[in-house]
């Protein structure tokens, strides 16, 4: 099994290459090459990307072997959790992760309950080990590559939102995130709108009963 992971991983990649190397070949049609390239890879997912936020000042201040502890606990409760409501984990880097979606809903409420157990820890640690969790949620038409990446404007838009905007214990989603949410969830728009997205909102909250 792991043998043929391996296989199909090298056989996206390779066939990715030979595409991209004929599409810098002089004279090359480069829209014909973008929609074979497309027709393979191209698929409709919800993305999401986590960060722990304040983590690269904590660094400086507590050292990295206690944050290593950390991210350790932060992968004990997310990578579960992630299971739980279908999600795929494409990346780990750091104490951040990207997660792929086939449904929009199922990415929100993951990313619901990811905050709700994050909040629930920290009520019981000490100050530098509180899990202050920052979420960004694209959606739409990507470059899926295997299961090692995710390519596209939501991908760019989701990761910016999510590593470098949410603030702690925010869910900050994209605005094709928000057009195909469930109807009860209620969203307020943001000023950084981030390259990739035409719009990017706050969840509020959800439709879910309480």
């Amino acid at each position: 099994m792991t043998h043929a992971r391996k296989v199909e991983l090298s056989a996206s990649e390779d066939r990715l290459e030979q595409l991209i190397a004929e599409r810098l070949r002089p004279g090359a049609d480069k829209a014909q090459i973008d929609e074979r390239i497309w027709d393979l890879f191209g698929e409709e997912w919800a993305v999401m990307f986590t960060d722990l936020v304040g983590f690269s000042n904590g660094v400086s201040s507590f050292g990295i072997i206690h944050f290593l502890q950390v991210i350790h606990e932060s992968h004990r409760l997310l990578i579960p959790c992630i299971d739980r409501h279908d999600g795929i984990l494409l990346k780990i880097e750091g104490d951040s992760l990207m997660v792929i979606f086939r449904k929009v809903d199922k990415a929100i409420d993951c990313a619901c309950e990811m905050q709700r157990l994050c909040q629930e820890y920290t009520a019981d640690c000490e100050p530098a080990e509180q899990l202050a969790l920052g979420v960004g949620l694209g959606f739409g038409r990507l470059l899926r590559i295997g299961d090692r990446d995710v390519f596209g404007g939501e991908v760019n838009a989701a990761a910016k939102l999510g590593e470098d905007i949410a603030a702690a214990h925010e869910i900050l989603v994209t605005g094709a995130v928000r057009q195909a949410a469930a109807p009860g969830c209620v969203f307020e728009p943001i000023a950084q709108v981030p390259p990739g997205a035409s719009s990017a909102f706050r969840l509020v909250r959800t439709g879910a009963a309480g």
